[in-house]
């Protein structure tokens, strides 16, 4: 039988997983994808029905057995069927879900997405009328670039991921606790995959929002808005997790 991931980042997005994946790289006993975000499981092109994972598994190198093996892609915790195809997978794989305040997330979201150019429009419309836009999106109310609100919900989120896992292989962490002590969720990471604890991190941060004039700024009114929408989903991410926000 061929060996498979043994571990991966499930999301979220700008939660710190790009930080999470270069500190596992210095573990000598992690080996990690050959591309940070391998977007396999996230793939409507392929034959789901049928799916060919040597194409995934040339991201890796499987024949190394003395490593634990992992990516990280961290759409897969939002995007529609993803994780349904990782249990078709391999249904023991160990996931690690990197959290982030759903507010200062979805800011952090736009301001990617505009610097790119893909986003044009200011966050308060698109936190507001724009959420429509994913209703004209295939697949129906999922899309990759303008789901700033969406991908906040953690906590339907992970009670959608524990249906299809068991609670013992997911690992739920704070982006906020990895910048401040990285030391600490290293610590622990390492027993959830099975390894030593890490040599001490050097901290670091990565994927800062770009130096350009935004024409938006997070105000008092777009998080007033943003945590009434999220104040139910956040109770349910409390009781499942422990970890809360505002």
């Amino acid at each position: 039988m061929q060996p498979k991931i043994d571990f991966i980042i499930v999301g979220a997005q700008k939660a710190g997983t790009t930080a999470l994946f270069d500190y596992l790289g210095e573990h000598p006993r992690l080996g990690l994808s050959d591309v940070k975000e391998v977007h396999f499981f996230d793939d409507e092109t392929r034959d789901w029905s049928n799916p060919d994972y040597d194409d995934y598994h040339a991201h890796f190198d499987l024949a190394d057995r003395s490593r634990v093996w992992g990516e990280a892609t961290p759409i897969y915790l939002y995007w529609k069927n993803s994780l349904e195809r990782i249990r078709a997978y391999n249904p023991q794989v160990r996931l690690i879900v990197m959290l982030r305040d759903p507010v200062e997330r979805a800011f952090s979201h736009w301001k990617m997405e505009y610097a790119r150019g893909v986003e044009t429009a200011p966050f308060d419309w698109c936190v507001r009328r724009g959420r429509a836009r994913l209703f004209e999106a295939q697949p129906w109310g999922y899309h990759r670039e303008f789901s700033y609100v969406e991908r906040g919900f953690y906590g339907a989120q992970i009670s959608h991921l524990l249906s299809l896992f068991p609670a013992e292989q997911v690992c739920c962490l704070r982006a906020e606790d990895l910048e401040a002590d990285p030391a600490a969720v290293l610590g622990q990471i390492s027993p959830f995959l099975g390894v030593d604890p890490p040599p001490p991190p050097r901290p670091r941060r990565v994927h800062v929002a770009q130096d350009i004039a935004y024409p938006s700024v997070l105000t008092q009114a777009d998080r007033e808005v943003l945590r009434r929408v999220y104040a139910e989903d956040m109770s349910q991410l409390q009781s499942l997790t422990g970890i809360s926000y505002p």
